[in-house]
C-alpha cells in the first residue's frame, strides 16, 4: 500500500489516503464504509481515534492504524469502485506523506564513496544529525533556495518510517519496528553547513527537504538494503548507487539510534546519500533557481521538485 497525504483545495488541511494508479482513496471514509458493511456501528462513533484524518496523528498511532487502513483499502478496492472515498489523482495535491514527524534523524557519510568525495574519513559509528519539520515539503512543492546560500546541493536518500515505539531494539528485530519507506532529498546549503562544526544550519532551512511521493508499507519492499538509488538534475544523472553499499544498514541504524533515544511511531530516518553530490565534483555544479531535481528509488518511485527563489 502507498500511503499519501492529500488535499483538494490549497487552504485545506492534508488528509491521509492511499494511491493506486490514477486514484487516491480517502482512508477514513473507506474505513467508515467498511465498518458499515460489517455492521460495526459503535466503532463508527470512534472513527477519529481508530483511523484519524490527520496524517501525523495517523502515523503516531503506528501499526494499528496501518492495519485498519489496509482493511479499508481492501474493502474499497474490491467492492466499491464508484465510492465517494475514491478521488481522481488529478483533483488532489499531494503533500509530504508524513508532514510532522516527531523526530527527523539523518545519517551522514553512510556510503564509503561519499565519505571519500567529501574528503572525510569512513566513520566507525553512524554520524547523526537532525532536521525539523519546517524543512519538509511534498512531491508537488518547490525547493526554496534562500539568498543566503550559493551552494545548494542535492542528496537522494532512502527514508525509513518508524511504525511502533522502539527502545533498545536488537538488529535481528529491527524490521518489526518499520512502518514503511519513502524517498528524501536531504537538500543542503554547503556554505552554511560548513560555517561551524555543527551541520544543522545548512540542513534545516525552511521548505528545502522534499519527501515522498508516498510511503510504501514495508510488506511491499522485498529488501530495503538492496535498492537502486539515483538523482538527475535537469535530466543529467548525478548520483547512482545501491543501498547495499550502506556502511551501516537499516537494522544497525535502528539498533544504534534506539540505544540513544526512543524512536516513536511516525519518526523518520534519512539513511544517507551516495557519491555524486555537487560538493564532491572537481568543478561543483550546485543547484540554481529553475533546476529540476529528480530522485528515483527502486520499488518506491520518483520524487521530482523544482528549485525556486525563496518567498519573501
Amino acid at each position: 500500500m502507498k500511503l499519501v497525504s492529500y488535499r483538494l483545495q490549497q487552504n485545506e488541511s492534508y488528509r491521509i489516503g492511499c494511491i493506486e494508479d490514477n486514484q487516491v482513496i480517502d482512508l477514513q471514509e473507506s474505513y467508515r464504509q467498511y465498518l458499515l458493511s460489517e455492521g460495526q456501528y459503535d466503532k463508527i462513533k470512534h472513527i477519529d481515534e481508530l483511523l484519524p484524518v490527520e496524517p501525523n496523528i495517523f502515523f503516531s498511532i503506528g501499526e494499528a492504524a496501518i492495519k485498519r487502513a489496509k482493511l479499508a483499502y481492501k474493502y474499497i478496492s474490491e467492492n466499491v469502485k464508484d465510492s465517494s472515498a475514491v478521488i481522481e489523482r488529478k483533483q488532489v495535491v499531494l503533500g509530504p506523506p508524513q508532514p510532522k514527524p516527531g523526530k527527523i534523524i539523518c545519517v551522514g557519510r553512510n556510503y564509503v564513496e561519499h565519505a571519500h568525495e567529501m574528503k572525510g574519513d569512513v566513520p566507525e559509528h553512524p554520524v547523526l544529525f537532525a532536521k525539523f519539520p519546517n524543512a519538509l515539503i511534498g512531491p508537488e512543492d518547490s525547493i526554496e533556495k534562500t539568498p543566503l546560500t550559493d551552494k545548494l546541493d542535492y542528496e537522494v536518500e532512502l527514508v525509513v518510517v518508524i511504525g511502533k515505539e522502539a527502545r533498545r531494539v536488537k538488529k535481528k528485530d529491527a524490521y518489526e519496528y518499520v512502518a514503511g519507506y519513502t524517498i528524501g532529498n536531504d537538500t543542503t546549503a554547503r556554505d552554511l553547513q560548513k560555517r561551524t562544526p555543527q551541520w544543522l544550519q545548512g540542513k534545516s532551512i525552511d521548505k528545502t527537504t522534499p519527501i515522498g511521493p508516498w510511503i510504501v508499507t514495508k510488506d511491499e519492499i522485498n529488501n530495503p538494503d538492496q535498492l537502486r538509488v539515483s538523482t538527475y538534475v535537469n535530466g543529467e544523472k548525478r548520483q547512482e548507487s545501491n543501498t547495499e553499499k550502506f556502511i551501516f544498514d537499516i537494522p544497525y541504524l535502528i539498533e544504534f539510534i534506539s540505544e540513544l533515544m526512543t524512536l516513536e511511531p511516525g519518526d523518520i530516518i534519512l539513511t544517507g546519500t551516495p557519491e555524486g553530490v555537487a560538493a564532491g565534483m572537481a568543478e561543483p555544479n550546485f543547484l540554481q533557481v529553475g533546476d529540476i531535481v529528480t530522485l528515483e528509488i527502486e520499488q518506491i518511485g520518483t520524487l521530482e521538485n523544482k528549485v525556486v527563489k525563496q518567498r519573501e
